[in-house]
């Protein structure tokens, strides 16, 4: 066997899951069949009281199904026999006149979490790494393993609801609050707890007071709600949520086999959805990238201990934050400013202080980590960094300066220097550096400790080292990250400038701003364009279209419209004048409607166009812009750039990112509304050559 060992003493058969040649226990075919032969040889041993479960591998009870079977999959009959199986599988458990306990270490997820709800009793381990829950609605499908029956059967509906919407992990702690588990223990008595249950016989487990809305009116309402706050979680673009309510409401009013046939069909009709597709390509994806070390060469990253970090505003405390935090590393942070400084520090730990008032933190360690960071308005501490990032304001000259300064203060020091330009080329900063080839760009977004995205960018003289200590610290601050080649606007943000401008246009050619921003909102993305101008900065904005105007011509025009907007000091939500309203009782909702005078529009909404016809004419620079950076080798792949457009820009994941998107449209439909906006508005929709070049012969970026 590749996966189980069995033992028996006294009475009592303990199954240890360790799968050869994996990091984690998974799930699949393979495994399914050796456990049937394991559970035929228990089942037919006479003096056998008691079955515990458990695990050899660290931190991973077991981790759910294997996701390439899933992959593997082509048709919904497999679908509905593959979630079948794995219902009989739990049953020969739960039908067992044994005494039977789950011993649970590590992650126990999906159909971990499924297998182990067949056993008369769980006991976790108060390990941090051990985590519980079922995360299928995040590939798109439900729990098919029994998790949509057992769940709500077992605990109160409202907590087993929000569980299987958001995915979300509990710890052996919340388990227990909530029924999951019978008891948490330490993780070295594991087992001997275990095995105390065998003496006390099966359970006789009575639904409470609360289990009753599993039927009657209660449960519909219930369902109701959770319905209503799952619709406008999603806009009605992901169908998992809405078939798992489906799924738990019809099961709930009739026995668990016929709920768990019910679950069977729901799961492969969700596995077969087009939305399911592009969720398990995005976890093929980041999962890849967990393994990429940026660099084509054997170069392995510098260990890093220190990080200096340059600008104490919000974008430097979030660096600062994360890399205390999640990359244990210590931090320097320095600031122009005492007051900046303190409001930087002070920002830090009130990020802190926040997990600490959810109980997801005990104070002492925020204490602890806190006591990793220190700052100063001097470039004292700084000389030992072996990372320096820079997150200052964008100017060439500033940051040319501050490579300077960090080369003179950290004298016989490699030390890396990282800067968070969004736009500004990274030879140019490097330009006239000693080591330009310790200079990287290392780009956030904003808010830091939310954006799961850093997008890392070489110049023409960056070391394959350094790249990799930058790819290496991103993953440890927690990070997915893409590595991208030099150029102005890199990847994210040169696809993100005609996306923008466009809806500029748009509310200039008479369009409602509001009209724009519903429209991109309604194809998918969290924020619409217009809107997301106002959080990013207006005057923010304006610069980097300066910037990707004197590299790439016609192709990135100016529009007038904006340097009105600059001359009004209207910068966005960061000092309340913007497209929208910010004074008033609306703070940001309503349209502040002396925008359109000011940008000489004088009858706003009187160009009526239809939402799927400003959402298709905005999404298509976009598009056409990832396929120019793909064909000018600023992306490595087109995996790197559906994700940094996905994890980066709010591209909706439910579409794949732009390139697995433009491959469902068809390259060569691209190609054709391209030019036919080309021909209407311009140069800036002229299609990128790679794209031309794949559909006149019918290839696809990822082959």
């Amino acid at each position: 066997m590749t996966a189980f060992t069995l033992d028996k003493k006294d009475g009592i058969a303990t199954i240890t899951m360790d799968y050869v040649g994996q990091a984690q226990n998974v799930l699949n075919n393979e495994i399914q069949d050796e456990y049937e032969t394991i559970m035929a040889d228990i089942e037919a041993d006479p003096e056998l009281r008691g079955l515990i479960f458990a695990s050899a591998k660290p931190d991973c009870f077991l981790a759910g199904a294997d996701i390439n079977l899933l992959q593997g999959i082509k048709t919904a009959e497999q679908a509905e026999a593959n979630s079948k199986r794995l219902h009989a599988m739990t049953q020969r458990i739960a039908d067992m006149p044994l005494v039977t306990v789950a011993a649970i270490h590590g992650i126990c997820l999906g159909g971990g979490l499924e297998l182990s709800l067949a056993f008369d009793y769980r006991v976790a381990s108060t390990a941090a790494s051990t985590r519980i829950g079922v995360p299928e609605v995040q590939l798109g499908i439900l729990p098919g393993g029994g998790g949509t029956q057992r769940i709500p059967r077992l605990i109160d509906l409202p907590t087993a609801l929000d569980m299987m919407l958001t995915g979300r992990q509990l710890s052996a702690k919340r388990a227990k609050s909530v029924g999951l588990v019978d008891q948490i223990v330490a993780p070295e008595v594991l087992l001997d707890v275990a095995q105390t249950y065998v003496p006390k016989g099966k359970p006789r487990r009575k639904p409470s007071l609360k289990h009753k809305i599993m039927v009657g009116p209660a449960r519909k309402l219930i369902i109701a709600q959770a319905r209503k706050k799952a619709l406008k979680m999603t806009k009605g673009h992901y169908p998992a949520p809405l078939m798992i309510l489906e799924t738990v409401d019809d099961g709930l009013a009739t026995d668990l086999p016929a709920g768990l046939d019910i679950e069977a069909r729901n799961f492969a009709q969700l596995l077969m959805s087009p939305e399911s597709k592009q969720l398990v390509n995005i976890f093929f994806a980041t999962t890849d990238l967990k393994k990429d070390s940026g660099v084509d060469s054997d170069a392995e990253p510098r260990e890093v201990n220190k990080v200096g970090v340059l600008g104490a505003g919000l974008m430097g405390a979030g660096i600062s934050a994360v890399t205390i935090e999640k990359a244990a590393k210590r931090v320097r942070l320095k600031d122009i400013s005492a007051a900046g400084l303190a409001n930087g520090i002070g920002y830090v730990g009130k990020l802190l202080d926040k997990k600490v008032a959810r109980r997801r933190m005990p104070a002492n360690r925020r204490d602890q980590i806190m006591s990793r960071l220190t700052g100063s308005t001097d470039y004292s501490g700084f000389g030992n960094a072996e990372v320096v990032i820079e997150a200052v304001f964008e100017s060439l000259e500033l940051k040319r300066q501050m490579v300077s300064d960090i080369e003179q203060v950290a004298r016989g020091v490699e030390t890396v220097f990282a800067t968070n330009t969004s736009a500004i080329p990274i030879d140019d900063i490097a330009k006239g550096a000693a080591h330009p080839e310790r200079v990287i760009g290392m780009h956030y977004f904003s808010p830091v400790e939310k954006m799961p995205l850093l997008e890392v960018i070489n110049g023409s003289a960056t070391a394959d080292w350094v790249t990799a200590t930058a790819v290496e610290l991103g993953k440890r601050q927690g990070k997915t990250v893409i590595v991208v080649n030099d150029g102005p606007g890199f990847y994210t943000t040169r696809i993100l400038v005609p996306y923008n401008m466009e809806a500029v246009r748009l509310v200039l050619e008479g369009v409602a701003i509001e009209a724009v921003d519903n429209a991109l909102e309604e194809f998918g993305f969290p924020v619409g364009p217009i809107k997301l101008m106002d959080e990013v900065g207006i005057d923010v904005g304006a610069h980097i279209v300066e910037t990707l105007h004197e590299a790439f011509g016609e192709r990135v025009p100016l529009i007038e419209g904006i340097e009105t907007l600059i001359g009004d000091d209207r910068k966005g939500k960061k000092n309340g004048r913007g497209f929208y309203d910010y004074q008033g009782k609306s703070k940001g909702k309503e349209v502040d409607q002396s925008i359109y005078n000011l940008i000489g529009v004088s009858d706003p909404g009187s160009n009526e166009m239809a939402s799927q016809v400003i959402a298709e004419r905005v999404v298509l620079t976009m598009l056409n812009e990832a396929a120019w950076c793909l064909g000018e080798d600023i992306l490595r792949s087109a995996r790197d750039g559906d994700i940094g457009a996905i994890f980066g820009l709010g591209f909706p994941p439910f579409r794949g990112g732009p390139f697995r998107y433009m491959e469902t449209l068809g390259l060569a439909t691209v190609v054709d509304k391209l030019e036919a906006l080309q021909a209407e508005h311009g140069k800036r929709f002229a299609p990128a050559p790679l794209l031309k070049e794949l559909a006149a012969s019918d290839k696809t970026f990822y082959g």
